[in-house]
């Protein structure tokens, strides 16, 4: 006869990889109806952009078929509850995720909006604040350059509501100046200008709001790792040493006492070309394994190499992020990044926890 303690003591045999303990003793059970040979529940993973769904399920299946009967009609729902850290900004808003780099000019804003895309993908709901002020392209690589943000009164307050598109929410101070004209701010307007992207927008439910931040390690940088809590640090850097340098310095930055942010990992971008007639082809033109070598150098996790592909320029300046064409390998490199740091984050909210 098949029992709730029989089942349940089945699945304590089952572990998550990233947390190291039983799927019950996580509460990540849920829902559980028996009906004679009939077994039915939910597995609750702390992200809908878990890459180990596949696998969870089908260790659950094999141990009610092992420890239980293997006559059991089995139904699992895989369904999806974000954790969040500690503290957070905002009950609505459960993970920050900043996008970093010491160096300009090496695909940061790419990676940003293609991780924003990808996460969506997944099914996540995703913000994503382009705090680079003085050289905003967000809104170019969405298409919506032209766009004007409107106000709405939420609780006797007035915010702003930001753009949505892609299934992604976006502010970025390019709303809000000339696109021809250059932004003289000096650092305390340019911190308080990107402080209103967070404190006075209409946000609603977030699993995920990535800041796509300025290059360097300034004013902006500091504003948001100290007023708000990142649940994690991406850093961005392309492979020679010119730019590992530099990006060496932003990671820094956020291992700093006073700044102490979680590093989900190192992305190295323009990792080598690839002709679109060669496609089995790599050309290391910029060096090999720079972001490779700095995660091992730090200990942090590597997330992996983004090669040099024309159609991922060409895709952002369109407006359509690459992301989005599920027939590109490139959208596949990314949704699998989105993936890993959704992954990397559940594991460091576990761990503080």
């Amino acid at each position: 006869m098949i029992t709730r303690e029989k089942v349940l003591d089945a699945l304590r045999n089952v572990e998550d990889p990233d947390l190291k303990k039983d799927l019950v003793t996580l509460n990540m059970i849920e829902n559980l109806v028996i009906e004679g040979n009939k077994v039915s529940f939910s597995v609750v993973l702390t992200t809908p952009a878990c890459p180990l769904k596949e696998m969870l399920e089908n260790a659950c299946r094999n141990a009610v078929k092992h420890f239980v009967s293997q006559d059991a009609e089995i139904s699992i729902h895989m369904t999806s509850r974000v954790t969040s850290p500690v503290k957070q900004f905002s009950p609505n808003i459960k993970n920050i995720i900043a996008v970093s780099s010491g160096k300009g000019g090496v695909g940061k804003s790419t990676v940003a909006a293609n991780l924003a895309i990808g996460l969506s993908l997944n099914g996540a709901k995703v913000g994503l604040i382009d705090a680079d002020i003085y050289g905003p392209s967000v809104p170019i690589m969405f298409g919506v350059q032209d766009a004007k943000p409107l106000a709405s009164e939420v609780n006797g307050k007035t915010l702003i509501e930001p753009i949505e598109k892609y299934g992604v929410k976006i502010l970025s101070l390019g709303f809000f100046t000339d696109p021809d004209q250059p932004v003289p701010w000096r650092g305390p307007m340019a911190s308080n200008a990107v402080k209103q992207l967070f404190n006075d927008a209409d946000w609603g439910e977030l699993d995920y709001l990535v800041v796509d931040l300025p290059p360097g390690t300034g004013d902006i940088h500091i504003t948001i790792t100290q007023g708000y809590p990142i649940s994690g640090a991406i850093i961005v850097t392309t492979p020679q040493q010119v730019a590992v340098a530099d990006t060496t310095k932003g990671l820094g930055m956020f291992m700093m006492n006073a700044i102490n942010v979680p590093i989900l990992g190192i992305v190295e971008n323009m990792s080598y070309f690839t002709p679109t007639e060669l496609p089995d082809n790599k050309y290391y033109i910029f060096g090999k394994e720079g972001g490779k070598k700095m995660a091992e150098k730090f200990k942090v996790p590597f997330l992996g190499e983004i090669p040099l592909v024309q159609s991922v320029s060409e895709a952002g300046d369109g407006g359509q992020p690459i992301a989005l064409d599920k027939n590109s390998i490139m959208s596949k490199i990314f949704v699998d990044l989105a993936q890993k740091v959704a992954q990397q984050i559940a594991i460091n909210n576990g761990i503080a926890k």
